[in-house]
């Protein structure tokens, strides 16, 4: 008995590697029909025996594979048309024309998904990877701890990477944020990339959407990372939800007033051929960053009588002090290609 064993064992592992090479339910119907075959030469009772058994995970994992197709969506950081690097001085930003050196850049995206040709959103399914992409939250990070951002962490990242099921996609949608159900949690505790405590304000608050620090002329290093601190200097631009409201018992909010998340659709967008562009010029067009609102945190804390914040909302696409939200001017698509001019 043991022999016969030996001798099917060689004939299996063949069916099992030739289904590997094909995905049609014809070619399971086929290994079932071997594999049954290969049972009654030997007079062993296999009709019994599902498929899966036979197969193990290998059959399920192939199934799966066939349904489904990787995507990666490329992040880019730029300052007009310049590309974003720590320390590095830029003129010519905000209003009036200020010069700037950057120390931190970071920011989080959620409930990513591709629309089809149809113009159906399809959610991407986000890679576990314990490091940059939690549940359906990743983190964008164009610092590198180097120079003057020494607040960050040395490994970058400016992808997303996923799975879909198989189709033709053409566009793109995302939410600059963190999901309600994640966003107040502990920090210390929390997976990565929730752990970050320099990206996150406490229980109440949450975490920080974005985080972009800058130093100017006028305005020196970048705030220290005490949310509520009025003595930091530079202009850090902190986005998170403000207006939250612990429930009864508990440190958590039951509400937000000011959510400040943001949902970004973008109708031409092909994963294999574009990428996201986060424009800081952009961003702070309209901002005077050489001057700070007297009595008001450094920079623009999200606080919504904060008048530092006023341009830097809008170009977020953001409702901010009763004024309805504009369209967004942070985000823009250019081609893989050309990000590298």
């Amino acid at each position: 008995m043991t022999t016969r064993l030996l001798t099917v064992t060689p004939l299996l592992s063949r069916i099992v590697t030739h289904l590997d090479l094909s995905t049609g339910k014809e070619m399971l119907l086929f290994v079932k029909s071997a594999a049954i075959g290969v049972a009654r030469s030997l007079h062993i009772a296999m009709m019994a025996i599902p498929l899966a058994a036979v197969l193990g995970n290998d059959g399920v994992a192939l199934t799966a594979n066939a349904q489904t197709q990787e995507v990666s969506i490329k992040f880019n950081a730029k300052v007009g048309k310049l590309p974003f690097e720590c320390g590095k001085s830029y003129v010519g930003l905000g209003k009036p024309a200020t010069k700037v050196t950057f120390s931190d850049f970071r920011f989080y995206v959620s409930d990513v998904a591709l629309i089809d040709s149809n113009g159906k959103t399809v959610p991407v399914t986000l890679t576990q990877d314990n490091k940059w992409q939690y549940q359906n939250v990743a983190l964008l990070d164009f610092e590198n701890k180097s120079g003057a951002c020494a607040n960050g962490t040395v490994e970058i990242n400016n992808q997303v990477i996923g799975t879909v099921p198989k189709g033709n996609y053409q566009g793109l949608q995302f939410t600059l944020g963190v999901p309600f159900n994640l966003n107040h949690a502990d920090a210390v505790t929390a997976p990565s990339p929730l752990n970050l405590t320099s990206l996150w304000w406490n229980w109440l608050s949450g975490y920080k959407f974005l985080r972009l620090d800058l130093a100017s002329q006028n305005l020196g290093a970048s705030a220290k990372d005490d949310q509520h601190s009025h003595h930091g200097q530079g202009f850090p631009i902190h986005l998170g939800s403000t207006g939250c409201q612990a429930a009864e018992g508990s440190q958590k909010p039951a509400s937000c007033s000011n959510p400040n998340r943001v949902k970004l659709v973008f109708t031409k967008f092909d994963p294999t051929k574009n990428v996201v562009i986060a424009d800081v010029a952009a961003l702070v067009a309209n901002t005077n960053l050489a001057a700070n609102q007297p009595d008001s945190p450094p920079g623009c804390m999200s606080s919504p009588d904060d008048g530092d914040c006023a341009g830097i909302m809008a170009n977020l696409g953001i409702p901010f002090a009763n004024k309805p939200a504009a369209g967004q001017a942070f985000f823009r698509v250019e081609s893989q290609s050309s990000r590298m001019r």
